[in-house]
């Protein structure tokens, strides 16, 4: 068995970053909430906000450019074409608006805090994601 070092790695500085802005900030870092922030005409801290996805999209490209994508697992090819990743995109942020939260929100920072509702919401986007899978892989 290999440890995935980069996971652990990456696993730490998103509990990092998330503890440093609950503790500065005193916000959760959920991502969505996060961009529907910048989008959201009335939000008055949309300097941290904006700061924040910029230093998100930093740090992919950063990150890819510094490690070789296919050694480390990122994928550089899909199979899917970009309707269909659109379309996956939309529905991920309806549900993430019907879910008033998404996975890092509700999976890192509201279960760090043993928030019932987001252990509740991760345990739905996990039983779904495995359950879309399946559907995928074995029926379609």
């Amino acid at each position: 068995m290999t440890i995935p070092w980069s996971a652990l790695f990456g696993g730490m500085l998103l509990g990092i970053s998330a503890t440093i802005l609950m503790l500065f900030k005193g916000k959760v870092a959920g991502i969505s909430g996060i961009l529907n922030g910048v989008i959201t005409a009335s939000t008055v801290d949309k300097g941290w906000r904006i700061q924040f996805i910029i230093g998100l999209i930093t740090g992919g490209l950063l990150t890819n450019k510094l490690i070789q994508p296919d050694l480390a697992g990122i994928p550089t090819h899909y199979s899917s074409s970009i309707v269909t990743m659109l379309l996956a995109g939309l529905l991920v942020g309806l549900g993430t608006k019907l879910g008033n939260g998404c996975t890092s929100g509700h999976g890192i920072c509201g279960m760090g805090r043993f928030s019932i509702r987001s252990t509740i919401a991760t345990l739905t986007f996990m039983l779904v994601a495995v359950i879309t899978v399946y559907i995928r892989l074995h029926i379609l």
